[in-house]
């Protein structure tokens, strides 16, 4: 919209220079371009304002297939105005002088134009077209179909609007018939991730098994060996009874025979012993065989007295020392005297 100022019954405008003023004074075009700037009377100004920017316009409308499954078209036409003095002929784009504002709806009647063309060429293509072929190739089709059929719609040239580009969003079906259509894809896929899941789990068994195996082989072999361990224990500790059996023999054979030698060196002792001792106590017989009897008695007193408590003091009666003293006197001859 154009800036318009008042200034002692003046009006100024300044538009934009996307926007293509015409200024018309008296029946005669006295300003005609984009991005004016001047001043005029309201009472003798007719102005229109003209954009001619490039502009983007949203639709969405609802469509029928060939397999009558209602669809919803979502597309994006870009279009401009490239003539402004054919636009403004055609169409009301006067606003008023006092504000600037459009006193109509140009641009929404361009809207109309363009989106019942659109849909148009849309119903077109797809009344021709099943429900699963539109939705897979659908949107390339109608927007090639929408932008052939724009171009050659004599109504815009005449009326000064440009397409520059078409762009189709989406079509999608009904609520309940895209889940209806996913479903399949869905299950297929539910079907995937459960082979998968099976395979898995199927790998996973298969692994579990082997390391089964494996655990199982390891044991038999743990086994055997221990019976081979357990053999060759046996085999140590037969063949150590063996050696300690035959170490234990030659030990008691040496012991034996040690035993017999130290009896007869213990009876030879005791042989030469005895002879010795014989010897002496028949050399002690004889000699006690030539002593007389005195000396054998004194002999005998003294080996008494030998082993005889000792006796510190000794009290005779006279009655026992004279008949002791007559005793001794009849057989010690030296005592006698």
């Amino acid at each position: 919209m154009a800036d318009i100022t008042r200034r002692f019954g003046w009006r100024h405008l300044r538009s934009a220079p996307t926007a293509h003023i015409r200024h018309h004074k008296r029946g005669r075009l006295s300003h005609d371009g984009p991005g004016l700037s001047f001043w005029y009377r309201s009472l003798s100004a007719a102005l229109s304002e003209v954009p001619v920017n490039d502009r983007e316009l949203a639709m969405a409308f609802h469509a029928r297939t060939a397999d009558f499954q209602d669809v919803t078209v979502q597309a994006t036409v870009t279009y401009r105005i490239s003539d402004p003095a054919e636009a403004a002929a055609r169409l009301d784009f006067s606003v008023d002088p006092d504000t600037g504002v459009w006193r109509s709806a140009p641009l929404e009647q361009i809207a109309t134009l363009l989106t019942e063309t659109a849909q148009q060429h849309t119903l077109d293509v797809l009344a021709r077209t099943p429900l699963a072929t539109a939705l897979v190739d659908g949107v390339a089709s109608v927007r090639e179909r929408v932008a052939s059929g724009l171009a050659a719609e004599p109504r815009l040239p005449a009326t000064g609007i440009d397409v520059v580009a078409v762009r189709v969003v989406a079509i999608r079906p009904e609520a309940e018939v895209e889940r209806a259509l996913r479903t399949p894809a869905r299950e297929q896929i539910q079907q995937e991730a459960d082979r998968a899941t099976y395979e898995r789990r199927a790998v996973a068994v298969e692994r579990e098994r082997a390391i089964a195996e494996n655990e199982l082989a390891s044991q038999i072999e743990l086994a055997r060996r221990e019976e081979q361990l357990v053999d060759q224990r046996g085999i140590n500790a037969r063949r150590e009874a063996e050696e300690k059996s035959a170490a234990d023999g030659v030990r008691t054979e040496a012991e034996a025979d040690r035993k017999v030698r130290l009896a007869r060196a213990e009876a030879e002792a005791a042989r030469e012993i005895g002879s010795a001792r014989a010897e002496a106590q028949a050399a002690w017989l004889r000699a006690h065989a030539e002593v007389d009897p005195g000396t054998l008695h004194a002999l005998a007193a003294t080996r008494l007295a030998e082993n005889l408590p000792r006796i510190d003091s000794l009290t005779l009666s006279p009655d026992v020392l004279t008949g002791l003293l007559a005793r001794l006197g009849r057989t010690d001859p030296e005592a006698r005297a």
